[in-house]
C-alpha cells in the first residue's frame, strides 16, 4: 500500500477503456488538484463488462507510474476487479471519493446496465464511497476532453464536499459539443429504452462462420424533458442518480400474495 497524506482527500480513480486512455488522463488532471490520487485501471479496454469479476484466472497488478500526488496501476482484470483489488491491496485507507472514466462514449439510458465505467463506480458505492461515473458522447480514441473537464470538475467538487446518500452514485454524461454550447446541468432520470441488437454473420479467412454485434438504441420516450437522453440531445450535462439497491420497493406490497411461512402453517 502507498502512503497518503491525512490532510488531503484520498481519491480513487478507475475506468473501462484502459490505463492508457485519454479519458482517464483527463479525469486525473481534473481531480489531482483536490487530493492524493490512486488509480487502478484495466491493462486493456474492458468496455461492456458491467459488474463482471474474474474468478477463473489470477489477477495481476503492475505499477505504471508515480508522480507527486498521483500513483497509477494497471490490472489484467475487469473494471470491478480493479476497484476490488485496489481497495483491498493498494489504498492505505478508505477513499474519500471515487471517480470512473471519463468514458469514450455514452453511458446514458439503459447503457448504464452494460457499462464497465458504471460497474466500477457502483462497486465503490457498495463499499460506502461516494462515486461518480463520467462519460463523454464521443467514442473516438482521439476524443477532445477539454470542454468536458469544466463540468467534471464542477460536479466532482460539489460531491467531494457534500457527499452522496448511502448506496447512491452518479451517472454523468456530457454532450460532445464545444464548452460554450453546453447549456448547463440537468439532474434527471434514466430514459426508458432498449438496445435492438443485430448479429451480422461473417466468414473468416478459413471459411468459418462468426458473428459481429451491431444494433441501434431505441428510445421509448423521445422528447421527454425528464430524461437523460433529452438532456443530452439539448446540450445539457445529464446527471442521473443510480441506486445500487435493486429492490423494487414499489412492488413489495403487490407481491405479498407469494409470501408463505411454513413454520406457522397447521399440519
Amino acid at each position: 500500500m502507498i502512503e497518503s497524506s491525512n490532510h488531503r482527500p484520498l481519491i480513487f480513480v478507475s475506468n473501462d477503456d484502459g490505463f492508457y486512455a485519454g479519458g482517464i488522463r483527463a479525469l486525473i488532471e481534473v481531480v489531482e488538484k483536490y487530493g492524493d490520487v490512486i488509480a487502478v485501471a484495466p491493462e486493456s479496454a474492458e468496455s461492456g463488462m458491467s459488474h463482471a469479476i474474474t474468478i477463473k484466472r489470477p489477477l495481476r497488478l503492475k505499477h505504471v507510474y508515480s508522480k507527486p500526488g498521483v500513483t497509477m496501476y494497471k490490472c489484467n482484470g475487469t473494471p470491478v476487479d480493479c476497484v476490488k483489488l485496489g481497495l483491498n491491496q493498494v489504498v492505505p485507507r478508505k477513499p474519500d471519493i471515487m471517480v470512473s472514466g471519463i468514458n469514450h462514449g455514452s453511458n446514458a439510458s439503459i447503457s448504464v446496465i452494460y457499462s464497465g465505467t458504471m460497474g466500477a463506480a457502483i462497486e465503490a458505492c457498495l463499499n460506502g464511497i461516494p462515486s461518480i461515473g463520467f462519460s463523454l458522447l464521443d467514442h473516438s480514441s482521439e476524443a477532445n476532453f477539454e470542454p468536458s473537464k469544466h463540468y467534471v470538475e464542477k460536479i466532482f467538487v460539489q460531491i467531494l464536499e457534500k457527499r452522496l446518500p448511502e448506496y447512491i452514485c452518479l451517472n454523468v454524461n456530457i454532450p460532445n459539443v464545444p464548452l460554450e454550447q453546453i447549456r448547463g446541468i440537468r439532474v434527471c432520470r434514466q430514459t426508458h429504452g432498449v438496445w435492438k441488437e443485430e448479429f451480422e454473420k461473417r466468414i473468416d479467412p478459413h471459411g468459418g462462420e462468426y458473428y459481429w454485434l451491431t444494433g441501434n438504441f431505441k428510445n421509448f420516450e423521445i422528447g421527454n424533458p425528464e430524461t437523460d437522453e433529452w438532456a443530452l440531445e439539448n446540450n445539457y450535462v445529464a446527471v442521473v442518480p443510480i441506486h445500487a439497491d435493486f429492490t423494487s420497493y414499489q412492488a413489495l406490497k403487490g407481491l405479498q400474495y407469494l409470501q408463505t411461512d411454513h413454520a406457522t402453517q397447521k399440519i
